[in-house]
């Protein structure tokens, strides 16, 4: 694991930028971009859209590690190339972003107020990729829409689970277990969530250490104790939904919680807009996201 990546994710003032959507949410976040379904005719002519995207994103001057600590990618963003660079080299050798990359094969059918992550069938390889890359962690989402204890335990068991087989490929996994922030029971869900979480961070092995990517909490500062914990590198936080103004003035009344946003920070980037135009709609979510995560 690269130290100064670790410093960097540890200690650094910033936040990540999610650039992860996978297959089921590229044509949404194509049509907010303003590019339409009309435009492609194939999987292949959309992910390569996306990834002009994702391109752009990465390789504007607002786009840097003196704000933005890391990045996560999609696979495909993994295997491909910035101005020709590989992506994760890109990220850190040209913008001092750390780079990780999302692991899940998305949700299964929902059980017991929980939607658990699918059965990974290729998590050896893709881990194997990603050390090749030098990427530095990974990511991998569940969602939670109730508060049901044993379908939020059974979430827990199987994110912890995964992350012991991440560590042990010497990558940082972010867990994230995503709590519907339109649910009537987030805030017990939440309760469950935090208890758990603290449950099995206790039979981690000492010298180990996760990350969490969590849904902006009901009450103020509630993940105060995670964000302390000894054997948690970094705690982030979803907009799962909330808009970019909303979500930053959400994410700035927790102290310590950093954004690892995705919608929020691209929600005004459009595909028709002028380089210069771009950059400075991107400066400002950049400043806005950076803001609420130094509180």
């Amino acid at each position: 694991m690269n130290h100064e990546q670790l410093a960097k994710i540890a200690h650094g003032r910033g936040f990540l930028a999610a650039l992860d959507q996978s297959g089921g949410s590229t044509p949404k976040a194509l049509a907010q971009y303003g590019v339409p379904e009309s435009s492609y005719a194939t999987d292949d002519e959309m992910f390569d859209l996306m990834h002009e995207f994702r391109s752009r994103i990465i390789a504007a001057p607002a786009f840097n590690g003196d704000r933005i600590l890391g990045a996560i990618l999609f696979e495909q963003t993994m295997d491909r190339d910035v101005a020709g660079t590989a992506t994760a080299q890109y990220l850190w050798e040209h913008k001092q972003v750390v780079p990780f990359v999302k692991v899940d094969e998305g949700l299964a059918a929902e059980q017991d107020g929980v939607r658990l992550m699918k059965p990974f069938t290729k998590l050896d390889d893709l881990l194997k990729r990603a050390v090749r890359r030098h990427v530095f962690g990974t990511k991998m989402r569940s969602f939670v829409t109730r508060a049901d204890e044993g379908g939020i335990a059974a979430v827990l068991d199987q994110q912890f689970a995964y992350a012991q087989q991440i560590l042990d490929a010497d990558l940082m996994p972010i867990l994230e277990p995503e709590v519907d922030i339109h649910s009537d029971e987030k805030r017990a869900a939440e309760e469950l969530l935090r208890q758990g979480i603290l449950d099995r961070l206790s039979a981690l092995p000492d010298g180990r250490l996760v990350m969490l990517k969590l849904s902006i909490p009901t009450e103020d500062d509630f993940y105060a104790g995670l964000i302390e914990h000894p054997k948690i590198l970094r705690v982030v936080a979803l907009s799962g939904g909330y808009s970019q103004q909303d979500a930053d003035a959400r994410l700035a009344r927790n102290h310590g919680l950093i954004a690892s946003f995705s919608r929020a920070l691209t929600e005004d980037l459009r595909h028709q807009q002028t380089d210069e135009e771009f950059d400075r709609v991107l400066d400002s979510a950049v400043a806005n996201i950076y803001r609420a995560s130094t509180t």
